[in-house]
């Protein structure tokens, strides 16, 4: 063989090792996830998202963990995620007051903590990724102002559901909803206490009380689409739901559109799932690259003006 083939030989040995040695070094991720819970519909939908991202990846291995919703069995499972030494931690609280402390743990044995869609009593973690509550509230008002009258002349009395009482999201969508309403005379909001806790059946109790209880309630506000459901049934058991407005939060399209498009809900206002954006931002800074402290996901209004549309766009509707 010529001294020209041997270099040729060589040239293209180099080549094949140089370009092949990313792929050959390319570093394996295991990434723990802890869900507060799964026997929310927007909770499987975040769950499914999360993992189809991270089937995407053939060099992650994602672990999931169900906390039930106990905040009790969330930190044995957060704890259990660090001693197996994982190399990102993704947890959605189920509470904030009851995670912080096991969540700052698992930041200061050195794994960056992903923060979804509740947040806790500090910003002890890598980041936080979720929908902007204060902004969904806020637009729910500006909804139920329009639906009462209009600024200025809105009149009616509104029942408001609550979601978790122990959770950020629920403090931010009745703060946010009661910035805009508050500025209206003419609407008076229930002062019941009430923690639906996302729950449909837990809402239906709750508005059947308050049915029973005040007569001439116009709208309801509820922290979530299955919770605004429940109380839609509630008012359809007693004959009295077309004399009343439904306004829900999440936006699943076969379910919270669904439920605008069949006349159910008033309008329902969308809540992205963070868990694809989750295992993304986690990738990126495993491999280096700057995230910000903060990642704020879209909204949008769905009412009977887009409703339609958005189930087309998912192939729910002929």
């Amino acid at each position: 063989m010529s001294q020209k083939s041997y270099k040729s030989i060589w040239i293209l040995l180099f080549y094949i090792l140089f370009y092949s040695a990313p792929a050959l070094a390319a570093e394996r991720y295991i990434i723990g996830f802890s869900q507060a819970t799964t026997t929310e519909p927007w909770r499987l939908l975040f769950n499914q998202l999360t993992r189809h991202e991270a089937n995407k990846h053939e060099n992650l291995t994602l672990l999931v963990r169900n906390a039930q919703d106990s905040v009790t069995k969330q930190i044995a499972d957060i704890e259990e995620l660090i001693s197996r030494k994982v190399d990102a931690l993704l947890v959605s609280p189920k509470e904030a007051e009851g995670l912080t402390e096991i969540i700052n743990r698992a930041s200061k044995s050195g794994i960056p903590v992903f923060v979804l869609d509740r947040d806790i009593l500090n910003k002890n973690y890598t980041q936080f990724i979720g929908g902007d509550n204060t902004l969904i509230g806020r637009n729910a008002g500006t909804f139920a102002i329009d639906y009462l009258g209009g600024k200025g002349k809105a009149k009616g009395v509104i029942l408001e559901i609550w979601g978790g009482q122990n959770s950020t999201p629920a403090h931010d969508r009745h703060n946010g909803f009661r910035d805009i309403v508050d500025q209206e005379s003419g609407i008076s909001c229930l002062n019941v206490k009430n923690d639906g806790d996302w729950k449909q059946d837990k809402a239906y109790q709750i508005a059947t009380r308050a049915f029973q209880t005040h007569k001439n309630i116009d709208l309801v506000y509820a922290h979530n689409d299955p919770m605004a459901y429940g109380a839609f049934l509630a008012a359809r058991d007693l004959g009295i739901e077309k004399k009343m407005a439904f306004i829900g939060i999440d936006g699943i399209p076969a379910e919270g559109v669904r439920w605008v498009y069949d006349g159910i809900l008033d309008a329902t206002f969308l809540y992205k799932t963070p868990g694809g954006d989750a295992i993304q931002q986690a990738l990126r800074h495993l491999q280096g690259e700057k995230i910000n402290k903060k990642l704020t996901l879209p909204t949008l209004k769905i009412d009977k003006n887009n409703a339609e549309q958005i189930l087309r766009q998912h192939g729910l509707l002929n």
